[in-house]
């Protein structure tokens, strides 16, 4: 299972996220079920990420989103968004 989300952060604070991911991708990496990690960053918007993810099933990234890594990476760059975040989960058909 493949999951984008979306994250739109303040300007001022697209350091402390750049930072503060380094300090987790590892930890977030090595959570059962990840499979796969990247952080993007939008060509024109340099406020807009992307985290991409991939996962061995939706029972694995539920596990994850109720971790207590998770609750505690969440409740600091919540503070940094702009806007809501926007979150996909999908199926790989097709890998060329």
């Amino acid at each position: 299972m493949i999951r984008v989300v979306k994250l739109s952060f303040e300007q001022k604070y697209i350091d402390d996220f750049k930072h503060f991911f380094e300090t987790r991708k590892e930890l977030i990496k090595n959570f059962e079920g990840c499979t796969h990690l990247e952080l993007w960053q939008d060509h024109d918007n340099p406020c807009i990420f992307f985290t991409y993810s991939h996962w061995n099933d939706a029972t694995n990234l539920d596990t994850y989103r109720s971790s207590k890594l998770f609750q505690e990476t969440w409740a600091i760059v919540k503070q940094w968004f702009s806007q809501k975040p926007e979150a996909f989960s999908a199926n790989q058909l097709i890998e060329v």
